[in-house]
């Protein structure tokens, strides 16, 4: 175990903010001292089944942890994320069944480690403790709690200026999370920004249950792919961990140069000074801005999916986009042959559009291509015999067979 001041120089890298830095001291010294590793909380509801490089911002956090001998406990909010978190919510969440929470769990399962060692992590459900609470129980932790503090929670606030309609059972939300904490005897829980009330509440529970208070560990957000949002999977800014490598590859090429700091920062595992460096060299012209992006692709890439993956992503990219070329790997469609199919259908088909409606946008916006032509007809047919090239974007590409 490394000593407490170069433990503390890791954990406050690119950390957003520690409440509180002192009491984190305390806890390492007593932690170095008895030979103990901290016990290191993060509570994920499985809204969505895929983690996005926003997720991984913390989990690479804890990461360091877990590297630094400390012990790493995930909570799958199974209990939680049937009612949904609030947070940033301006309406009240739909509550998702106990089915497609648990469905979405296994997927996250998978893909935490892909960041986090398999057998140094402690993966529980909150339903094993949530779920054994009495409405005794219950009254006893919202009595911990007032109106008037819920309120400060800045959603909260803003529905009830509004007139918005609040749950009652969304005021259960934070106490509950909070209420994890007691349950697993946290001594750090960790969270974007966006979390910081719900942390907050974990310490506040743990006082109140006669337990040492835990440290909010609070980590900044990313923001997506947009360059305006944070990332999120309902805005169609993310990037998935879980994602193809050309298609992962070809997204952290299309940001903005203004991102690139962020996300050598918040998405890599370079340290903060290999990172700093590779910026400055940028910003102060040393380095093209496209060499630095794609440094910054073979990085993520490789987090997920290994240099090899990440190499071969690359050179496909400069086939496609730099030389003009068609990947050669590009997935192939075998169709039985009609006189004629429409673009619309075959696009659904091919996976390159989710429904026909988002097809016929996509063609409206000059976004599809057949054998390198644009086409902006959505009522295009074509002809249903040999083979032809489906494009979308710059990253998607579909080899059409007719038999």
């Amino acid at each position: 175990m490394l000593s407490v001041e170069e433990q503390l120089t890791l954990i406050k890298e690119n950390t957003a903010e520690i409440i509180a830095e002192e009491e984190l001291v305390n806890k390492l010294q007593r932690s170095f001292a008895e030979k103990r590793p901290l016990r290191c909380k993060l509570g994920i509801d499985p809204s969505a089944p895929d983690i996005h490089l926003g997720h991984a911002v913390v989990l690479h956090k804890l990461k360091t942890f877990q590297e630094l001998g400390h012990q790493i406990i995930i909570i799958l909010g199974d209990f939680t994320g049937q009612i949904g978190d609030p947070t940033n919510r301006s309406e009240t969440r739909q509550q998702l069944s106990k089915e497609e929470v648990l469905a979405n769990a296994r997927t996250y399962q998978e893909q935490i480690f892909k960041i986090l060692d398999r057998d140094k992590t402690k993966l529980l459900f909150n339903s094993q403790w949530l779920g054994k609470l009495n409405f005794g129980d219950v009254l006893q932790i919202a009595s911990t709690c007032t109106v008037a503090r819920m309120l400060e929670r800045e959603d909260f606030a803003h529905r009830y200026r509004e007139n918005l309609p609040i749950g009652i059972h969304e005021f259960f939300y934070p106490l509950m999370q909070g209420y994890d904490s007691v349950a697993v005897k946290a001594d750090i829980e960790f969270g974007a920004t966006e979390q910081k009330f719900n942390l907050l509440m974990g310490r506040h529970l743990q006082k109140e249950y006669g337990q040492e208070p835990q440290v909010a560990l609070i980590m900044p957000i990313l923001v997506g792919i947009d360059g305006v949002q944070k990332m999120s999977k309902s805005l169609g800014n993310y990037i998935g961990i879980n994602e193809p490598p050309e298609e992962i590859y070809g997204k952290v090429m299309s940001i903005s140069d203004e991102i690139m700091p962020d996300y050598f920062h918040l998405a890599t595992r370079l340290s903060s000074e290999e990172a700093g460096r590779i910026i400055a060299d940028y910003k102060q012209g040393r380095l093209h801005p496209r060499d630095v992006k794609m440094r910054l692709a073979r990085e993520i890439v490789g987090l997920y999916h290994g240099p090899a993956a990440a190499a071969r992503a690359e050179e496909s990219f400069k086939q496609v986009f730099q030389k003009g070329a068609m990947p050669a790997d590009m997935p192939v469609f075998k169709i039985s042959a009609t006189s004629s199919t429409d673009l619309v259908s075959l696009l659904v088909k091919t996976g390159l559009a989710s429904s026909k409606s988002e097809a016929r946008r996509l063609i409206r916006q000059g976004g599809v291509r057949v054998n390198q032509e644009q086409v902006k007809d959505i009522d295009t047919r074509l002809q249903a015999t040999g083979e032809l090239i489906l494009q979308v974007g710059k990253r998607k590409f579909a080899r059409v067979i007719f038999s």
